[in-house]
């Protein structure tokens, strides 16, 4: 055979290889069945004995394809332990003493930009025949490029199914939500909720079982995102079935703690508020169960003063460790502000704390106050206190007056 048929041969067992490879990645086929052609090509077609093939995964390289090798080599090489100079042409492995790269003779990198997404080693099947590392080279970097665009078009299909998901939980947690809170003299309520994203950990209700009684609550769930609003939605419902059958607050927590052990097991919890007011008796029963004290603010006296009593946050222990239910009497008119840690954690651009001091003052200043003008006040000191600086948590305010 001459060598011009012999050179023939293997342009046409090339062009072969790289039609394989480049249909098989057009007909979208699984990273595995591409990289199972890439070897058969470099081992049937090409003078190649023994292949090994890592490719970049997150902050690592993977072994993805090793063939023909004696010496032990590492599944895993992390990110910092390949050094490659694009100027010598010299490559530094940092690897375990038990492995040895010594039997293969070649290695060719794979770029994107500045970025080395995959390093292929080989071995020549013989010494007469030469190695067109060229072609090589191309296929190789056909077959990478093809691996990290079908990575990123799962990535982005995996993105757009969690925006998805996301669209749909924030649609449910705005309808766990009550849509209008009462405005008239004798019941005249208003919130703010500004969620840190899409979907938020703070939950807050007002529900009038009668039209004497008057159940509202404001809590928060440890943690962000898809967990946190799905327990949350957990919770909401639980709490509404237990209210339409019982007054009893400590009941009520005692329940609500024992339902979130059970679906977290300890792993999550849920800092809440519960009152319950009733107008014929002029009685406020309430629990506190690890929140932030809500401001009871008396509207003969002129004073306000912080809802502590009750328990320990919920989800935490199977069962209540202690629980006090508060109780005030003779109210006639008053107002009360509950909030979540969002507001008071709020900083400014010096990274200084708005605080609950600086909240309990601005309270007092502005005692029996209608509560939709008291936030449209607050939040223009809020905005004027933390202009600039970062939102860090979702910020709830609920502010509810008694007549």
């Amino acid at each position: 055979m001459s060598i011009q048929t012999v050179k023939y041969r293997k342009k046409e067992l090339e062009l072969k290889s790289l039609l394989e490879i480049t249909q098989a990645i057009n007909e979208n086929k699984p990273a595995s069945v591409l990289l199972d052609i890439f070897k058969f090509t470099c081992l049937v077609h090409l003078n190649i004995k023994s292949i090994l093939l890592y490719m970049v995964q997150e902050e690592r390289y993977d072994k993805m394809i090793s063939h023909g090798l004696k010496n032990r080599v590492p599944e895993h090489i992390p990110f910092g332990n390949i050094h490659y100079s694009k100027e010598t042409g010299e490559l530094k492995l940092e690897v375990g003493k038990e492995y040895s790269f010594a039997e293969l003779e070649s290695y060719l990198p794979v770029y994107h930009k500045e970025k080395l997404l995959a390093v292929l080693f080989l071995k020549k099947k013989s010494e007469e025949e030469e190695l067109d590392l060229d072609f090589t080279q191309a296929l190789a970097n056909i077959l990478v490029v093809a691996l990290e665009n079908k990575k990123f078009a799962k990535k982005q299909l995996e993105q757009e199914r969690l925006k998805r998901e996301v669209e749909i939980a924030s649609n449910v947690q705005r309808m766990l939500l009550p849509s209008i809170l009462p405005n008239t003299p004798r019941l005249a309520a208003k919130v703010t909720y500004v969620p840190h994203s899409t979907v938020g950990g703070d939950y807050y209700d007002l529900i009038q079982k009668s039209e004497d009684e008057v159940f509202f609550c404001i809590a928060d769930v440890s943690g962000k995102g898809m967990p946190a609003a799905l327990l949350m939605s957990n919770f909401q419902a639980a709490l509404r079935t237990l209210l339409r059958s019982t007054s009893d607050l400590k009941m009520v927590v005692e329940q609500l703690n024992y339902t979130i052990f059970e679906n977290t097991k300890g792993e999550r919890f849920i800092t809440f508020f519960l009152g319950y007011y009733n107008y014929k008796s002029r009685e406020l029963v309430y629990v506190n169960a690890g929140h932030n004290p809500p401001v009871l603010c008396w509207e003969g006296e002129n004073r306000t003063e912080l809802l502590g009593a009750g328990t320990t946050i919920l989800g935490a222990f199977e069962v209540l460790p202690f629980i006090e239910v508060g109780k005030r009497e003779f109210l006639k008119g008053f107002t009360i502000h509950l909030y979540t840690d969002g507001l008071t954690e709020s900083i400014n651009v010096q990274e200084e704390e708005y605080g609950d001091q600086r909240f309990h003052q601005f309270i007092k200043s502005k005692n029996c106050m209608a509560p939709k003008r008291f936030h449209d006040m607050f939040f223009q000191e809020m905005g004027d206190f933390s202009k600039g600086a970062e939102q860090r948590d979702d910020i709830t305010l609920l502010t509810i007056r008694f007549q």
